[in-house]
């Protein structure tokens, strides 16, 4: 038993939470695990967006699109005379949604067995100890220590553009919509839009990716953004960043969008299935803001006044997940994170802040990318002496054995009196195949301030991918047998 675990009790919940995805149900279950009396209202399915709409099923498709890539390349390259009759779009889709209902039911029986009242309807506030809940089984709280808010986001759109799931999509029904399309437009060059692209494009799909910016993943170090558009052109896919959508025109059988390219030219681009992955924005309507003392910044947030405990202006109303604005990255693993420091301080158990800028990124596409901390530019935009050092994949022998390329980048203050990197590693970035399970390592090193030196005492598997990883410390360290 914890021993922090709190016996008091009255009819009133100690905690209420608003939202059932992942920072509110993660909320939940370490406040109940506390011993507070919690109530979780949800209005759809415990789980939320990321369980049902986003990463679990996309990484579901994201698999299957792996596997049918894996049987092209079995001939080409490694002469398996392994042919693809057909997707069976019906067995496939079966297969994500069993994968999502055992997640979902596990979370229902977690919340079930840590005691967690779950309350389904929609909240509203009513004060800032107060939420009303309307729904079958709903009523009125009162919340005797604290509130927080998880009612997540929805996608943004554009001007002009309506959703109808068949033919204009938001990540939320891209997955769903009837049947594979044998073309797809897709805007918005972020982890979303970058990673269904590359789904469609593995599922035989001609793919256009449009980006506004001047580099895909453009909150990404510069060098993974290029060699993310190096493996997608290579896989056939059309990459057009710096680019602009100036409008769209319905097509009997899809649909046609016209686009400004950065020189001003403009581009036609027919398609049967046009996907909006332009970002997300946060879902306060009817929440009741106003009635506890709160409203959102000019961006939609609601802003935390305390970001150590995530607690607004209002005393004992925390927020957790896509309602924070950044640093906080509307990522599910970061808002995990927050769910256990809000339930931590609501019962009084000492809990250290999200260290935003240790939280990892992850794009599931072939290539992936990985990466923690700061990016080369960002790193010289806070005017640090830093030396860089980037190791190709194919550096190793298993890198040449995946054969599609990819990179490791370290970034590290040079603080040594001839610049070596002497001081601490300030980010690492990852691009080429299974990168998403190797950023693990570099979180830590990142978060404990670990030096080169200090990496390269370790000794790392061979063959691996990793190698290319130590390899990269190795150099940094002046140690290094292949210098990049």
């Amino acid at each position: 038993m914890d021993t922090h675990q709190i016996t008091d009790r009255t009819d009133a919940p100690d905690v209420v939470v608003i939202g059932g995805g992942t920072g509110g149900y993660s909320t939940a279950l370490r406040a109940a695990a506390l011993g507070l009396r919690v109530v979780l209202a949800e209005r759809d399915l415990v789980g939320g967006t990321c369980l049902h709409r986003g990463c679990i099923p996309s990484k579901a498709m994201l698999h299957a699109a792996e596997l049918v890539d894996g049987i092209a390349e079995a001939g080409a390259r490694w002469g398996v005379k392994a042919t693809l009759d057909a997707v069976d779009w019906d067995a496939l889709t079966a297969t994500r949604d069993d994968i999502v209902a055992r997640n979902h039911q596990g979370v229902t029986d977690t919340l079930e067995r840590s005691g967690v009242r779950v309350v389904h309807g929609s909240a509203r506030l009513t004060g800032p100890r107060s939420v009303v809940v309307d729904g079958p089984d709903g009523g009125a709280f009162t919340a005797r220590r604290g509130i927080v808010l998880a009612t997540g986001s929805r996608p943004r759109m554009l001007p002009g553009l309506a959703a109808d799931g068949r033919t204009v999509v938001t990540s939320d029904d891209a997955l769903f919509a009837p049947g594979l399309p044998g073309s797809v437009l897709v805007l918005g060059g972020g982890a979303i839009g970058v990673e269904y692209a590359s789904f469609h494009r593995s599922m035989g799909a001609e793919v256009t990716l449009v980006e506004a910016a001047d580099r895909l993943l453009p909150l990404e170090d510069e060098d993974v953004g290029r060699h993310l558009v190096r493996g997608l052109k290579r896989r056939g896919i059309t990459v057009r960043t710096g680019s602009t959508l100036i409008g769209t025109e319905p097509l009997p059988d899809g649909i046609r969008a016209t686009v400004r390219t950065p020189r001003g030219e403009e581009v036609v681009v027919e398609a049967e299935r046009l996907l909006v992955a332009v970002g997300r924005t946060p879902v306060t309507d009817g929440l009741g803001l106003a009635a506890a003392g709160l409203a959102v910044d000019g961006r939609g947030f609601v802003p935390p006044a305390d970001w150590s405990r995530l607690e607004t202006a209002v005393p004992g109303i925390h927020v957790v997940g896509d309602l924070l604005p950044p640093p906080s990255l509307g990522l599910a693993h970061a808002s995990f994170a927050e769910g256990l420091l809000v339930a931590e301080t609501l019962a009084g158990v000492e809990s250290r802040p999200v260290d935003y800028a240790t939280v990892p990124r992850v794009t599931y596409s072939s290539p992936q990318t990985a990466s923690v901390g700061l990016s080369e530019a960002a790193a010289r935009e806070r005017g640090l002496e830093i030396k860089v050092n980037t190791m190709p994949l194919t550096a190793t022998a298993k890198g040449m054995v995946h054969g599609r390329g990819g990179m490791v980048k370290v970034i590290a203050a040079a603080d040594g009196a001839g610049g070596e990197a002497t001081g601490a590693v300030l980010g690492v970035h990852l691009v080429g195949p299974h990168v998403s399970e190797m950023i693990a390592e570099s979180q830590l090193i990142v978060a404990w301030d670990a030096e080169p030196s200090d990496v390269a005492q370790q000794v790392h598997a061979h063959p691996t991918l990793s190698e290319a990883v130590g390899e990269a410390f190795l150099t940094l360290a002046g140690r290094g047998l292949h210098q990049h």
